[in-house]
Parts: structure tokens; C-alpha cells; sequence
């Protein structure tokens, strides 16, 4: 039994040169495993520090609305007034920080994984795996939230600016590294084709 679970190790081990085209290999040089965490840690950071300067924001404003009508008057007034305020800046930021965060975390985590299961399921990795993992995202979350048609369309156009643009950064970077993007390498075997042709034509 040993002995056949050591197999199973070995058998499932990568070597050094499987490890190394591994990482070569996926989009931008970062293997699935270690890039969908890491954009999700990335993306509740981002989410936490927005959603933290906007809720204690608007904590502040609503703490002062509520107490508008009954300001102090003494400097120990004052005093518990701010040190009041101050917690409930804090409070709400945290509030806000924490739900902006957990759903930019789970938009993103999401749209890695749909791409990530194009790209497996296509066999190549290029911009449109990205664009249908965002059109994806886009409307599951249009569909969650029971947005409108008008409202639907316009999550959508932004999912697909996103998918356009971020796809199109990766695949340059891949270009640049010289890995092969799927569309790039179906236009040159044609213009290659044609090539061939012409010269037999001549």
C-alpha cells in the first residue's frame, strides 16, 4: 500500500521542466492556482479601500443629519460629540469596506474561473476567453441583482470593455513573452497558406 501510494506521488509530481512550462505556459506567466487567489485578494483590497473612504463618508453625513438638532453646547459636549462621530466613521467605513470588498472578491474570483474553464474547454488562452468569462459575469450579475433590459445592456457593454481591454493587455504580454495567442497563430497559418500559394501561382 506504501508502496503504490508513493507511485501515486511520483506519478503526480511534476519534474522541474513541467513545473517551469507550467508557469510559462499560463496567462501572464502565473499558473491558475496562484493567480485566481491573488485577483481576488487584489480585488477585496481595492474594494475595501473604496468602500472605506465612501462609508465613513457618508456615516459622517448621516451622523451629523441625525444630530443636527441637538448640537452641544459645552466643551465635554463637544468632546463625546466627536469622539461619537469618530466611531461611527469607523464603523460605517468598515461596514462599507467589507461588502464592497467580499463582492468585488467574488465578481472577480468568478470571472477568473470562467475564463479559466474557456480556456480550458477552447484549448487555447486569447481575449476571447476573457470577453465571454466578462459577458458571463456580467449577466449573472445583472440576473442576480433582477436588473432591467436597459440596465442588463449597459452591464453588459462594460463587462465587454473589460473583457476587450484586460484580454488585450494578456494576450500582448503573451506576444512579448512568445507564447502563442490562439487568433494570432490561426491568422499567420492563413497568411502563411496564402503565401504558399501565390509562390506556386508565380
Amino acid at each position: 500500500m506504501a508502496e503504490t501510494d508513493r507511485e501515486l506521488r511520483e506519478r503526480w509530481t511534476p519534474t522541474r521542466e513541467e513545473y517551469s512550462q507550467m508557469w510559462k505556459d499560463s496567462r501572464l506567466s502565473i499558473p491558475p492556482l496562484l493567480r485566481i487567489p491573488a485577483a481576488a485578494l487584489t480585488a477585496f483590497s481595492v474594494g475595501m479601500t473604496l468602500g472605506l473612504a465612501h462609508g465613513s463618508k457618508m456615516a459622517g453625513l448621516r451622523f451629523r443629519a441625525e444630530h443636527a438638532h441637538r448640537l452641544p453646547t459645552t466643551t465635554t459636549g463637544w468632546y463625546l460629540y466627536h469622539k461619537s462621530k469618530n466611531y461611527h466613521l469607523a464603523l460605517g467605513g468598515l461596514k462599507e469596506g467589507l461588502k464592497v470588498g467580499a463582492r468585488l472578491s467574488v465578481l472577480s474570483t468568478a470571472m477568473f474561473c470562467a475564463e479559466n474553464l474557456f480556456d480550458v474547454y477552447r484549448g487555447t488562452k486569447d481575449l476571447f476567453s476573457t470577453v465571454m468569462a466578462s459577458l458571463a459575469v456580467a449577466g449573472g450579475f445583472s440576473f442576480w441583482n433582477r436588473f432591467s433590459a436597459a440596465e442588463t445592456a449597459r452591464t453588459a457593454r462594460k463587462g465587454l470593455k473589460f473583457g476587450l481591454a484586460y484580454g488585450a493587455i494578456q494576450d500582448v504580454v503573451s506576444l512579448a513573452r512568445g507564447r502563442p495567442v490562439g487568433y494570432v497563430e490561426f491568422i499567420r497559418r492563413h497568411l502563411g497558406k496564402a503565401t504558399q500559394l501565390e509562390e506556386k501561382a508565380t
